[in-house]
């Protein structure tokens, strides 16, 4: 039976050649879209998963009001909810971010991308895996450093690195452990040390946020307790505190300024999938778009297991015949049943075949559209594949099947089965969902593209195109600022710098800093401190709208005088805020000039509160200029950034690489993920058009040959070509029009909700709509019109001579 089967499959294929390769091209590129989909769901949940300690890792986050959750801790609380509660393991401080410096041994330097600085509990949080050395001993003393077996393989090549001295950040440290980094994890560092005890010793009292905190509980179910201890921690050493500084009752505080901060936990295997705030410097995955990329997959599939049936079923009245026969001899329903599920079995797995080749070769552009690095590996996915296999075949393969296997023998037989309307309600209501899926694809590609052109030509409130953002490390033993006022002063004799300023920040990156900003009885503001030199504003371009900007003509200026931007100025409530004193980090400070609002971070962010005071207002601000801002003039630009390099290299830093972005490139970052999701929606677009017009095409040959007889009938009556071809695309234009009309309801609710994602945005307009209508109808028109009048011009007498 299985040897009769395979012939007739066989025999099927050699009849039908173009509709079977339709078939299995279709169903191809429908399952390599969710292989695809499925490499990048797998990769980004299998962070963290090799930890044994994740479910009982927990990260401290704090919530300071205004829906503003931040990663970041104080150094106070971690010890003293250790000495205090019984429910806590451990905790390690980190940075939340890498540090990129080169390390130094034997007179090599490397540029080292990936630098880390934890506590010497860190290992006990992320057990990796030690070629040399071992976790307890790693981190030992703030003269250790562990580092990874592939920068131990860059910096010492064939020699045994334990005990050898490295120089890091102008200090010299000891190789105690060589770990390997084999699967992905929240920190994957390149080295480690323990740095920051420095700075947790120096800010041992301060509530100021900076710090990442880890915490190991000894039951997974402890968090009640210690969110509780926490809280306790946070009032009776900080609000209570306050309170008492002011002179006024906790009550009164808590009345005035409201709860301040409030401890959260975040569970360590839920850190990488969280859309807030990442403490971890490997960040988060997109879960947004992984999620729309996953959905969109599976509507590609769904859109080619459609044309599936479409093509199946109407194949299958060709077949009618055969099945009238089989019944005949005794085959029951179910045989017919099995015989043509396991022809869709055959199918299906050519198709998959064919969608690894593809997912094979088109994995580096994917890769590099995604930024990732994704690997074909059965052992990954072999269950997730097996299930995407069976869900095909079941869903591809029982319908046709029991369609099939109800044909009525005697009216098959009979020869009149064709002439029925049996099964067409089925491959019209196939032919409307196809065009819905290809009408909400239009419409989205339309709208993203929409979005990003919008946020790539958005006014952003400055100038950056010819405004250098060069890296500035700090030396050891010297000061930051006074070291970069030696610079401008060289740096403004290089023939096309035009102005040279800094600034303790970066647009377009996540660098910067907050703190809370006070003006008479108002509540707290949070706001971004944005330390400056003089000059800054004119050298980005930013206006001044109201009062003056800072200037070294004035001595207040670098001592108590700041600028605010609009979101600031707004919060105080003042129809003229110039000349009025906010309270900040404890002072007093005067408000001498606004500045024009601009975007920072990307325009998915609102514009927050800005306080811009001088660099040297704070003496703790200036060993964070790690930026120098440079505006060159247009002509001879390479000229200039050359004459920059040999300067710099010479006289500023001949040990680290000279390094620098354009203000306005940096910025173009922040939308460079949606520029890629814009190309990726664009090609799924071409795709799902293209199996929508292979669908298309095949139906439309199917239903038309079945009307070859009723077309010679009319032409031998004197029906004109143009009256054939009207009858023979009238149901298509219809299908088309209410498949239009139920894609656009959901693209438009769908759509809407992803820009409002973004505090800048677009407003839906009606171009897309009408662009996807009309695509839609000429696609249809076309292949309709054009397979029309191929059947029109047929042989009649052909088709009559029996009649």
């Amino acid at each position: 039976m299985l040897k009769n089967w395979i012939n007739i499959f066989i025999y099927h294929i050699k009849t039908n050649r173009l509709f079977t390769a339709l078939n299995v091209l279709g169903l191809s590129i429908g399952i390599a879209g969710l292989i695809f989909a499925t490499l990048y769901w797998n990769e980004e949940h299998s962070y963290d998963q090799w930890n044994p300690e994740k479910d009982k890792i927990y990260t401290v986050l704090n919530d300071i009001g205004g829906g503003n959750i931040w990663a970041v801790n104080s150094a106070v609380p971690a010890p003293i909810l250790k000495s205090t509660t019984s429910d806590l393991q451990d905790y390690c401080y980190f940075t939340s971010n890498y540090n990129k410096e080169t390390i130094q041994y034997n007179g090599k330097i490397e540029l080292v991308n990936k630098i880390f600085s934890a506590q010497s509990s860190f290992f006990s949080f992320f057990p990796f895996e030690f070629i040399l050395g071992s976790a307890k001993s790693a981190l030992h003393d703030r003269n250790s450093i562990a580092i990874s077996e592939e920068l131990a393989s860059r910096l010492f090549k064939n020699e045994n690195p334990m005990g050898k001295q490295v120089k890091y950040a102008g200090n010299f440290f000891v190789v105690r452990g060589v770990y390997s980094l084999s699967q992905k994890s929240s920190v994957m560092p390149a080295a480690i040390t323990t740095i920051i005890e420095e700075e947790l010793e120096k800010k041992k009292d301060s509530w100021g946020l900076n710090f990442g905190l880890m915490l190991n509980l000894k039951k997974q179910s402890d968090t009640t307790a210690i969110l509780k201890s926490l809280n306790h921690i946070y009032i009776e050493n900080n609000f209570k505190k306050q309170a008492k500084e002011e002179g006024i009752t906790y009550e009164a505080f808590l009345k005035l300024y409201g709860e301040q901060v409030k401890p959260k936990l975040l569970p360590f295997s839920n850190s990488r999938l969280n859309q807030g705030n990442c403490p971890f410097p490997e960040g988060t995955a997109n879960l947004q778009f992984l999620k729309i990329l996953m959905g969109l997959s599976i509507l590609i599939l769904l859109l080619s297991i459609v044309n599936y049936i479409n093509l199946a079923t109407a194949n299958a009245i060709k077949r009618a015949k055969e099945v009238g026969v089989r019944k005949i001899v005794g085959a029951t329903k179910l045989q017919i049943i099995i015989q043509f599920v396991f022809e869709t079995t055959l199918i299906t797995l050519f198709s998959f075949l064919l969608a690894l080749v593809m997912v094979e070769l088109s994995l580096p552009f994917y890769n590099s559209l995604l930024e990732k690095n994704l690997v074909l590996e059965g052992a990954q996915f072999y269950l997730q594949l097996i299930l995407i296999f069976i869900i095909v075949i079941l869903v591809a393969g029982v319908l046709p099947a029991i369609y099939v296997s109800n044909f009525e023998t005697l009216k098959v037989l009979k020869g009149n089965f064709s002439r029925s309307k049996s099964g067409i309600w089925l491959r019209n209501s196939m032919l409307v969902l196809q065009f819905a899926i290809a009408t909400f694809f239009i419409i989205g590609s339309l709208i993203v593209y929409q979005q990003v052109n919008y946020m790539a030509n958005k006014d952003l409130g400055f100038k950056g195109a010819q405004v250098m953002d060069i890296s500035f490390k700090p030396k050891k033993g010297r000061n930051q600022f006074e070291r970069y006022k030696t610079i401008k002063q060289e740096l403004l004799k290089i023939k096309g710098v035009q102005a040279v300023s800094a600034g303790v920040f970066s647009i377009g990156s996540n660098v910067n800093s907050w703190s809370g900003m006070h003006y008479k009885d108002n509540k707290e503001v949070i706001t971004q401190q944005m330390a400056i030199d003089f000059g800054m504003m004119d050298v980005l371009g930013v206006r001044i709208i109201k009062g003056r900007d800072l200037t070294n003509k004035i001595a207040s200026d670098s001592i108590s005088n700041v600028l605010l931007n609009e979101a600031a100025a707004k919060t105080l409530q003042e129809k003229d805020p110039i000349n009025k004193e906010i309270i900040w980090e404890n002072r007093k400070l005067k408000v001498v000039g606004i500045v024009k609002d601009f975007n920072y971070f990307g325009l998915q962010n609102k514009i927050a509160p800005m306080v811009f005071m001088h660099i040297t207002a704070f003496d703790w601000v200036q060993k964070d200029l790690l930026n120098i801002s440079v505006k060159i003039a247009p002509q001879d630009m390479p000229k200039t950034i050359d004459a920059i390099d040999k300067f710099w290299k010479s006289k500023v830093d001949a040990e680290y690489p000279f390094e620098f972005n354009f203000v306005d490139r940096s910025f173009a970052r922040t939308y460079k993920d949606y520029q890629n999701q814009s190309q990726l929606f664009s090609f799924l677009n071409v795709i799902v058009i293209l199996i929508a017009v292979f669908g298309l095409f095949a139906l439309a040959s199917f239903s038309m040959e079945r009307r070859l007889r009723e077309i010679a009938i009319r032409k031998t009556l004197g029906a004109e070509t143009n009256v054939l071809l009207k009858e023979l695309s009238k149901q298509y234009v219809i299908f088309c029009v209410i498949g239009f009309i139920i894609g656009i309801i959901p693209a438009y609710f769908l759509l809407q909700q992803w820009l409002d994602y973004f505090a800048f945005r677009i407003n839906i307009q009606i171009f897309p709509f009408v662009v996807a209508f009309l695509s839609l109808l000429f696609l249809t028109l076309t292949i309709v019109l054009a397979k029309a009048y191929q059947v029109t011009k047929i042989d009649v007498l052909k088709y009559l001579k029996y009649e």
